[in-house]
């Protein structure tokens, strides 16, 4: 096993799911099949943005012929994760080193490759630079409920708040951490989203700027479903309940719908033209994909 880059564009010809499935011609095959079992990255360019940029990691599950097409295949991934900022290929004096010449320009014949295999260090290297932004607006954590004997005056031992310590990890340890997925997933969608709820338009702050609005999952993460920014949405805590239970969905035109199994009306919470209020940017919104499956599986039409 050994770690690589994919080359990935939003309007790429091939028939690319991000972070569930990559499509590739056979001169990639083999690099692919290396990497079965271990992880990827992200690398193309961005709308609106000048340059290439690692944006994410997947892990490869397998590899699959297309059986509609002679010569192409299917890497099928898991795991995926948004960085939280673009990583520029040449930040630092880049990331992979055969992707430069001694005199620091550009090694053309690299470059061009499609699927490029990582060393375990340039691997970690971008990791590390893709998932380094605190988050600005991390929910808040109460302390547990102190047991009688810790009420003062009824223990003789100092109560000594619980810290989590902040000690380093390896790199694919913290990727498979779930609360660490977690917490990136949700600090992406509030961004994007600019912390307002698609459906309702509510943007509830508060007195310490943390946003009220939840990071749902399209299609949950216990059911096959990715971190994908794609397969993700900003709900107010009410719609995220009635969307998780189906009671509401969206169409391919982010069309809200209402399930006939609602028992009251519930359209006075939600935009006055049915429609949920996603990013400009396509690679942003939520992808069709996910959309059905959340038609096809949870909403109670």
């Amino acid at each position: 096993m050994v770690q690589a880059v994919f080359h990935h564009k939003i309007d790429s010809i091939y028939d690319d799911i991000t972070g569930e499935q990559y499509h590739f011609p056979r001169m990639y095959l083999s690099r692919v099949e290396q990497a079965v079992g271990d992880w990827i990255v992200y690398y193309g360019p961005i709308p609106r943005k000048k340059g290439r940029f690692y944006s994410g990691v997947a892990k490869v599950a397998s590899v699959r012929p297309d059986p509609g097409q002679d010569n192409h295949f299917y890497a099928e991934l898991t795991e995926y994760l948004d960085f939280d900022r673009l990583v520029d290929y040449s930040e630092n004096g880049g990331y992979e080193r055969k992707m430069f010449r001694e005199d620091g320009s550009i090694n053309g014949g690299t470059a061009q490759n499609a699927v490029r295999l990582l060393t375990p260090s340039e691997f970690a290297a971008i990791i590390n630079a893709g998932l380094a932004n605190p988050d600005e607006w991390p929910d808040r954590i109460d302390p547990p409920a102190p047991h009688p004997a810790e009420f003062p005056g009824l223990s003789d031992q100092p109560q000594t708040p619980f810290v989590v310590p902040d000690t380093e990890r390896p790199v694919v340890t913290q990727l498979l951490n779930r609360p660490f997925r977690d917490a990136k997933f949700r600090q992406n969608i509030r961004k994007i989203y600019d912390r307002t709820c698609a459906l309702t338009g509510l943007r509830l702050i508060n007195g310490r700027g943390r946003p009220e609005v939840e990071a749902a999952h399209i299609r949950p993460v216990e059911h096959g479903g990715s971190d994908s920014i794609q397969n993700g949405i900003a709900l107010s805590g009410t719609v995220h309940w009635m969307f998780d239970r189906g009671l509401l969905s969206l169409g391919d035109d982010f069309s809200i719908l209402p399930s006939r199994h609602l028992n009251y009306d519930v359209s006075h919470l939600l935009h006055k033209d049915m429609r949920a209020r996603v990013p400009e940017q396509v690679h942003l919104r939520p992808h069709p994909h996910y959309l059905a499956w959340h038609r096809d599986n949870v909403f109670k039409s």
